[in-house]
């Protein structure tokens, strides 16, 4: 990575792992959630004080198991070592502070959780979390944990929030693709080994669409018809590269040709 942009920003680690694993320690019960929602909002009803929607807050037992894989990993020294790589490329970047902060959504027992619609959501829609200088990653209680994945997924979403920080809202599939491949172009991932076939397949599928402002086919050339299926959303037949691959591939390509 290389000094690439003036943002003005500085982003900054708020743990939270143990406040969540106090909370998670109380019974199941209107007192829990009431400790939830003051944790979340403050003291000003309808407020996001702290950016923790992600988190259920009557999650069963096997959340306490996932933050203390976290714990056990120091996934928050991690992070915060992640971020002060990602700071030192900031070109005279000092002047707001965005707080970072994980959250574990839970798409295992989670009985609203659709790790589709969650993870789609998480990432582009984005402006609540921006506007009140916020930037938060999210984790999923079906996945296993590890330092790479740890330092990976702190990265992509510090590059989208950056992202979010100097572009709007995106509208049409283009824009939503474009700010993927900024997070790939800042991502530490490693280069995919893909088909030629299967990314022309995708890349004709992405031209012919591009222009889109359909959220149904947007979402779907993220996820393919798994995701659209899983949601009751109309499939449109699932390419062999899908949409956050197929960003990386165009970055890769990218970098290549400069």
């Amino acid at each position: 990575m290389s000094h690439f942009i003036c943002t003005h920003v500085i982003f900054r680690l708020r743990k939270i792992l143990s406040e969540v694993k106090e909370l998670y320690s109380k019974p199941a019960s209107p007192d829990r959630f009431k400790a939830y929602i003051t944790k979340l909002q403050g003291g000003t009803k309808g407020d996001l004080a702290l950016p923790i929607t992600g988190f259920n807050p009557m999650a069963k037992d096997h959340i306490l198991t996932k933050i203390e894989a976290l714990e056990k990993l120091a996934a928050e020294d991690i992070m915060q070592e992640s971020i002060n790589k990602f700071n030192a490329i900031l070109k005279d970047s000092n002047d707001d502070e965005i707080t970072v902060l994980l959250n574990i959504a839970d798409d295992l027992k989670g009985g609203w959780t659709n790790y589709y619609t969650t993870d789609f959501d998480s990432k582009f829609k984005i402006n609540a979390f921006v506007k009140r200088q916020f930037c938060v990653p999210y984790f999923w209680s079906s996945e296993s944990y590890s330092q790479e994945k740890i330092e990976t997924r702190t990265l992509d979403y510090l590059s989208r929030t950056l992202y979010r920080i100097n572009n709007p809202q995106p509208v049409s599939l283009e824009e939503h693709l474009n700010q993927e491949i900024f997070v790939a172009q800042l991502g530490n991932s490693q280069a995919m080994t893909y088909n030629q076939a299967d990314y022309v397949e995708a890349e004709s599928y992405y031209l012919e669409h591009k222009h889109s402002e359909k959220y149904d086919r947007i979402f779907n050339f993220f996820y393919g018809d798994e995701g659209s299926i899983s949601v009751g959303y109309k499939s449109f037949g699932s390419r062999p590269i899908l949409g956050f691959d197929y960003s990386k591939i165009v970055a890769e390509k990218r970098k290549n040709n400069t």
